[in-house]
């Protein structure tokens, strides 16, 4: 019997998805050492749409994110059944040949621009690098292209703080160049990981907003990874609950934030502080994520969720789907409707 997709249908801004992804996995080590990192990840990206993968610090996303990049860490293994951008199989293309879709076709934005930024070199030079080589542009023009982009991206005197370094940037503005240098060519996806990590709440809305409409004026998807329940519910389209390596739940983002169908979602959900809640503790998640290498049997959130039963340390869920108000999703828990009916 076949298993159910972990991804429902693609919304209508993406009816053939960009990004593909089926049956992802990740693995450090090898032979009887080896721990798998990301467990069968299914995952749809389509144009001009902005999926956020959502999950605790240690869940697997930033690793999905660069498996698909093909930026996997010295040591580890990645198999995919399926891994499609616009069609191109990226299963089949060697290290040599994703290298110059990387920018092109596909980009990425860290977290720490001060560590990502060369301290030495000015930030004019550096975006024009990337267009030089991708290009063949002159310098002259390849300069011009970077007062473009620093502006496009909301530098102030771009013509002049071309020729400034890293260092003389606030960290908003380190990651706006950032985003610049990612969309130099225009890519048709970006993945954004954890981009307004450590930068302050109006900063973080500006970053968003950026993002925002960059996708929307250049018609990228985009695949925002992140912990943050607040950025997810200002930009994304649809959401991707990832925990202990797989994703546990997935749908649109009014539908996964308004009313989740996973106690991982709820209790996520649960534990974000509201203005109007009276003085008391605040909900927490008992226990902690799992460690990739002691990820317990059967549903790996089952230690810690209030709704488990027996049988859920037996058997890894499969996926249930459910309609949504916004379309098809999807839950990997044995109780998902039980979850939806309580929010009716």
């Amino acid at each position: 019997m076949a298993v159910p997709s972990t991804v429902p249908p693609p919304s209508r801004a993406a009816h053939d998805p960009l990004l593909r992804v089926r049956g992802l996995r990740v693995a450090a080590g090898t032979g009887d050492e080896a721990v798998e990192l990301v467990r069968g990840v299914d995952l749809d990206v389509g144009r001009g749409e902005l999926v956020a993968l959502l999950g605790e610090s240690g869940s697997g996303k930033s690793v999905t994110a660069r498996a698909v990049l093909g930026l996997g860490a010295p040591g580890m293994r990645t198999s995919a059944d399926e891994m499609s951008l616009a069609g191109l199989d990226l299963t089949a293309l060697t290290e040599r040949q994703l290298r110059p879709l990387r920018g092109r076709r596909m980009a990425l934005v860290v977290q720490d621009a001060l560590s990502a930024l060369n301290p030495v070199l000015s930030v004019g030079d550096q975006v024009g690098e990337l267009v030089r080589v991708h290009t063949g542009a002159s310098r002259r023009a390849a300069r011009a292209r970077a007062v473009e982009l620093l502006a496009m991206v909301g530098i102030p005197g771009a013509a002049q703080r071309v020729r400034d370094y890293p260092h003389q940037f606030s960290g908003g503005m380190r990651q706006r160049i950032l985003i610049a240098m990612a969309v130099a060519l225009e890519p048709e996806l970006l993945v954004a990981d954890e981009p307004t990590t450590a930068l302050d709440v109006t900063v973080q809305a500006q970053v968003l907003e950026l993002l925002d409409g960059l996708r929307r004026d250049l018609g990228m998807g985009v695949l925002l990874i992140t912990h943050d329940l607040g950025v997810v519910s200002e930009v994304a389209d649809r959401v991707a609950v990832m925990y202990a390596g797989r994703v546990v739940e997935a749908g649109s983002a009014d539908d996964v934030l308004v009313r989740p169908a996973h106690p991982y979602t709820r209790a996520l959900l649960a534990s974000v502080p509201q203005a109007a809640t009276t003085a008391g503790a605040l909900a927490t998640i008992p226990g902690s994520p799992p460690v990739p290498a002691q990820t317990p049997p059967g549903c790996a959130f089952s230690p810690r969720c209030t709704w488990a039963l027996p049988a859920c340390s037996a058997e890894v869920p499969a996926p249930r789907r459910h309609d949504g108000a916004a379309g098809p999703r999807t839950s990997a828990c044995i109780r998902s409707q039980e979850v939806l009916d309580e929010h009716r």
